[in-house]
C-alpha cells in the first residue's frame, strides 16, 4: 500500500479497487461421474474445453471416478458457463456452483 500511495495513488482510489475485488463472485465449474464416458475422452475434454494440461486432466478424471465429482475450474460465471455448455454437448454432467 505504501508503495502505491508514494507512485501518486489516491488512497481512496485504492480501496474503491479493493472493494471491487471482493464483489467478484467466484464460481466452480463441477464435473460429475457418469458410467457411460471413457477415461480417455474425460481427459481429452478437460484438456479441450478447460485447457487442462494432461497431468491436470487425467487427475481430475480419476478424482471424479473416485469421488464422484470434482471442481474442474473456477472463475466467474460468465467465463465457466461456455465451458459447463461445452462439456454438457459433449455428453458429461457438469453444472456450475
Amino acid at each position: 500500500m505504501m508503495w502505491l500511495i508514494e507512485n501518486g495513488s489516491n488512497p481512496a482510489e485504492l480501496e474503491e479497487t479493493i472493494e471491487l475485488t471482493e464483489e467478484v463472485d467466484e464460481k466452480k465449474l463441477v464435473l460429475f461421474n457418469d458410467e457411460v464416458n471413457t477415461f480417455d475422452f474425460v481427459i481429452e475434454s478437460l484438456m479441450s474445453v478447460c485447457g487442462h494440461d494432461p497431468l491436470q486432466a487425467e487427475q481430475c478424471t480419476l478424482i471424479v471416478h473416485f469421488k464422484g465429482k470434482c471442481a474442474v475450474k473456477e472463475g466467474t460465471f460468465e467465463k465457466l458457463e461456455p465451458m459447463c455448455t461445452a462439456l454438457l454437448d459433449r455428453g458429461l454432467t457438469a453444472e456450475i456452483q
